[in-house]
This record gives C-alpha cells, sequence and structure tokens, in this order.
C-alpha cells in the first residue's frame, strides 16, 4: 500500500476547502484576511486625514460646535476603511454566484449602518448646539427631542437593513399595529403621562432646577422631565417620580421663576401705643425698608407700611414689601435683619408688641360667696405682748 505524498495531502485540503466553504479558493480567504488586516492597520490614519479636512471645510477650527459634529463622527468615519475593505474583497470573489449575492448585501447593510450610526452620534451631540443657538429650547425639551430622534433613526436603520436582507418590514409593522392597538387599550394612562410631558415641555411650565409645588401632590427641585414622569427632589433628599399627568392637571407653582420674593407681616402693637408713637414707629420701618438695597422698591413692586386693624388684644401694622433675591437662604437673611430692626424701632418709640390677653370684670358676688386670697396670710408677731397679728 503506497502511502499519500505531501502533494496528494495537499491536493485533498484543497478540495475539503472548496467543498465546505462554498467553493471559495484559499488564496481568495488569504487575500480576504489581508484586506481586513491592512484596513485595520491604516484606519486611524485615514480616519485622521478625513476628519482633518471636514474641520478645515467647516471653516472654524476652534468653534466649539464644530469639536462637538467631529466627535460625534469620530467613530463612524474610523469605521469606513472596514467598509471599503469588503467592496474590494466582493470584487476579488466573484467565482461563486451565491457568496457575491451575499458579500453584495453585507456591503449595502455595512453602507446604511455607517449613515445611520454617524447620524445617531450626531444626535446626540446635538443638544449641545441646539442648546447653546436657540435659546427658545429648554433642556428638558431638547432631552425629550434627542430622545425620540435617536428611537426613530434605531427604528428607520434596523429596518433598512432587514429589507436589504429581504425580510418584509411592512408585515411586521401591520402585525405590531394589531398589538399596538391592544397594548393601547390596556395602557392608556402611559400615553396619556407621554402627552401630558410634551405639554409640560412646550409649554415650559419648569424646567430641569426649578424649585416646584404641586398642590398635593410634592414640593422640591426638578432634577429630571422624563418621557412618562418627572424627578423631583424633595427637600429631604428623598426622590419622588411623579406622573406627568399629574403635574399638567394640578396646579403648580414655580418658585423659582420669581422676579422678587415677598414679605408680609403683620406686626401687633399694644394699645398704649400714641398716635405719635404709631406715625414714628410706621416711618422708621418704611424708611428702613425703602433705603436699603435688598428690597425691591416702588414702582418697580408695591411696598406697604401701614396700620391695618384693631385687633383683639393689638393695633395691627401691617409690613408688605418685597426682597430683590429669590434665593431662599438669602432672604431668611434678609427678614431676620428686618425684624431685628423692626424690634429695635419699636422698642426706640416706647412702645411693645402685643400679645393675647383677657380681662375678666366681676361686678357683684353672689350672697354667700366664701373668698379666698390670692397670696397667703402674713403672720406678724409683737416681742412685748407675745401677741400674733394675721395680715393679708
Amino acid at each position: 500500500m503506497l502511502l499519500p505524498t505531501s502533494g496528494d495531502i495537499w491536493a485533498r485540503l484543497i478540495q475539503t476547502w472548496d467543498r465546505i466553504v462554498m467553493e471559495i479558493s484559499a488564496d481568495h480567504v488569504v487575500a480576504a484576511a489581508l484586506i481586513l488586516v491592512a484596513a485595520e492597520a491604516v484606519r486611524r490614519l485615514i480616519s485622521t486625514a478625513l476628519l482633518r479636512r471636514i474641520r478645515r471645510w467647516s471653516g472654524h477650527p476652534t468653534n466649539p460646535h464644530s469639536d462637538a459634529i467631529i466627535a460625534a463622527l469620530t467613530p463612524p468615519v474610523r469605521f469606513i476603511p472596514i467598509v471599503l475593505a469588503f467592496f474590494i474583497i466582493s470584487e476579488l470573489i466573484t467565482d461563486n454566484s451565491q457568496i457575491a449575492a451575499i458579500l453584495s448585501k453585507i456591503n449595502r447593510s455595512l453602507v446604511v449602518l455607517t449613515i445611520f450610526w454617524s447620524l445617531f452620534r450626531l444626535v446626540v451631540k446635538s443638544h449641545l448646539i441646539i442648546h447653546g443657538g436657540v435659546k427658545i429650547f429648554t433642556e428638558a425639551m431638547i432631552s425629550w427631542a434627542v430622545r425620540v430622534a435617536k428611537i426613530l433613526i434605531v427604528a428607520l436603520g434596523s429596518a433598512a437593513i432587514l429589507e436589504i436582507w429581504g425580510i418584509k418590514v411592512g408585515a411586521i409593522l401591520a402585525g405590531l399595529g394589531l398589538f399596538g392597538v391592544a397594548v393601547a387599550l390596556g395602557a392608556q394612562d402611559l400615553f396619556k403621562n407621554l402627552i401630558a410631558g410634551i405639554f409640560i415641555m412646550v409649554e415650559q411650565r419648569f424646567q430641569n432646577g426649578d424649585w416646584i409645588l404641586a398642590d398635593g401632590v410634592v414640593e422640591g427641585f426638578v432634577e429630571n422631565i422624563g418621557l412618562r414622569t418627572t424627578k423631583v427632589r424633595r427637600f429631604d433628599k428623598a426622590p419622588v417620580y411623579v406622573p406627568n399627568s399629574q403635574l399638567a392637571d394640578n396646579a403648580v407653582t414655580n418658585y423659582s421663576q420669581m422676579t422678587y420674593r415677598r414679605i408680609s407681616w403683620i406686626v401687633g402693637l399694644e394699645y398704649r401705643t400714641s398716635i405719635d408713637q404709631l406715625r414714628r414707629i410706621r416711618d422708621d420701618i418704611e424708611n428702613r425698608i425703602l433705603t436699603n438695597n435688598d428690597f425691591a422698591h416702588p414702582p418697580e413692586v408695591p411696598t406697604f407700611v401701614r396700620v391695618d386693624k384693631f385687633n383683639d388684644s393689638s393695633i395691627d401694622l401691617l409690613v408688605y414689601c418685597f426682597t430683590r433675591t429669590t434665593d431662599w437662604g438669602e432672604w431668611l437673611k434678609i427678614k431676620e435683619s428686618l425684624s431685628f430692626a423692626i424690634k429695635d424701632i419699636v422698642e426706640r418709640a416706647g412702645s411693645g408688641f402685643a400679645f393675647p390677653s383677657r380681662s375678666l370684670y366681676v361686678e357683684a358676688m353672689p350672697v354667700g360667696t366664701e373668698l379666698f386670697p390670692l397670696q397667703k396670710p402674713v403672720v406678724a408677731s409683737t416681742a412685748n405682748t407675745g401677741s400674733q397679728t394675721a395680715t393679708t
């Protein structure tokens, strides 16, 4: 029995390869591998040259918007040499029509992937450009639009690739439509919150970082306005996830959009305060407010220091003014300083602050009523006689 020679072994290996790998010659496989290795080796160099040309076309080498675009396009541009390598490989392998058709679909899929990948990256970076150039869009609106655009780009890109491979997207969409009708019937609250979130952002009721109060719902700082819920951080640092429909249907007070912050006090003065003392206290408090730059002055805002009414136990003085700052901490400091000043003004005028009191007058006592003194009797002793006298 003759042993096979090395030439026979090699010939059998080639036949086996051709039979297993769909009649692709080993030379073509080696050439394809070398093309991919070469593309990987030079893709950074080629992408750097393309990005430098794009930056030069923009005309603003130091523009932050151009930098954002370049940063977004860098990964897709670096993938272009790999796409070109597959095109070269498809031109090289033309012996088998089946393999050529598969390579053609791969080429088209890679082109679609590169295009939609670039769009996806541009959308991610677009919030920097939009927020810096167009002031009418809030941060929440831009964030929401970016999320929707990303979902649409992924859906369209996936549909395009599926169409390339012969998978009919129309039938899938029809099935999803029927499924969507069934889901919509059971997810009315979800769509209600989505629509409410759109109205919140379009109407610009509040933005991220605003201090809001929703009656009966929550009070705190807005951290994120989502598609379905809004995240609000309460003052005790606990996060609250509020459905957007509750913020759209209820009254919401946005304290962060105040132009000024109000101080409204009722100062109760004693009834023994004379008219001259009242006038002096009123004028000194009003002068303290109108001469201090911490307060906003008329005609910007109304400012009142007036005797308001005669209460049960006090003469009420209304102090109504606005501070220029809306920051809560600064507002508390200004309010504290004003309270010290009012106390000093009242005391210097010789008056005082009233407090609730009640007097009881008895005209006559019923016959036989036993009276008890409010104080214990004081016993006085006489040293000479030894007698004792009780006094009250």
